[in-house]
């Protein structure tokens, strides 16, 4: 049995997620079974009811919340290590693209780009990081995204969140493989759920199921950092090395 405490539940992928919990073992170097044990907290209480009696066998509690006032981000998770006795797995999957027009004239806007994608996070990786120290076992997993690798017109405030919180967690996960915690990043490339709603949908987009389903894969491979779908992996290595000089005379990478 592992105890999971998805963090971001409401989410299309994290929700999918939790069903995969709820009937697959997580193969995590503890006892194994089909009856995972789910904390799931997320934004939207309805939400969270919904799923809740979807996967009732497998949800010991959950909690509605707004990660953004981070002064209560250790009670979320010291409550949800009582509730479960423990914490095998952690996954923190909310955020939000924003807008980055308005970010670009707007420090507030900025701002809250930075609030939801990057220091709500840090806020719950605090103590996240402290209590499975302490325990000496463990998994974190961050759902981040592609746009973290390299700074683009379209989406650079986006961006720019999810790098620092990628560079977080790579300090995180040096501290802590002493004390048999494995830290793991995710970038996911478009997923065509609510929040890319108004995004043209092309051949790089890839379902909710499927990106859940890698995920997943991902943290059962002990994967440090993986991209979901894989193909971005190429895409991003093209894209990270390019000099600057081409990057910017390509349109459908530094355009709009």
């Amino acid at each position: 049995m592992a105890r999971i405490l998805i963090l971001g539940a409401t989410s299309t992928v994290a929700t999918d997620i939790a069903r995969i919990f709820a009937s697959t073992a997580l193969h995590t170097g503890a006892s194994e079974s089909n009856s995972n044990q789910l904390y799931i907290v997320g934004r939207n209480q309805e939400k969270l009811a919904k799923i809740c009696r979807e996967i009732a066998g497998n949800v010991v509690g959950f909690q509605s919340v707004d990660f953004n006032e981070t002064d209560n981000a250790e009670k979320i998770i010291l409550g949800a290590a009582e509730k479960l006795k423990g914490i095998d797995l952690a996954l923190i999957a909310h955020g939000d693209l924003g807008d980055q027009l308005k970010s670009e004239v707007s420090y507030s806007s900025a701002l809250d780009i930075f609030q939801v994608n990057c220091l709500s996070v840090i806020a719950l990786l605090i103590p996240l990081a402290n209590l499975m120290e302490k325990q000496g076992y463990g998994k974190i997993a961050v759902i981040g995204s592609v746009a973290g690798d390299r700074g683009r017109p379209r989406n650079y405030t986006y961006g720019a969140a999810k790098g620092a919180i990628r560079l977080y967690l790579q300090g995180i996960r040096s501290r802590l493989w002493r004390s048999g915690v494995a830290v793991h990043y995710l970038k996911l490339g478009p997923v065509d759920t609510p929040m890319t709603r108004n995004h043209t949908k092309n051949f790089s987009f890839t379902s909710s199921q499927k990106a859940a389903q890698g995920i997943v894969k991902a943290i059962e491979q002990n994967k440090e950092e993986a991209y979901i779908p894989k193909f971005w992996w190429f895409v991003m290595f093209l894209v990270r090395t390019m000099p600057e000089f081409i990057f910017q005379k390509l349109k459908f990478l530094s355009g709009r």
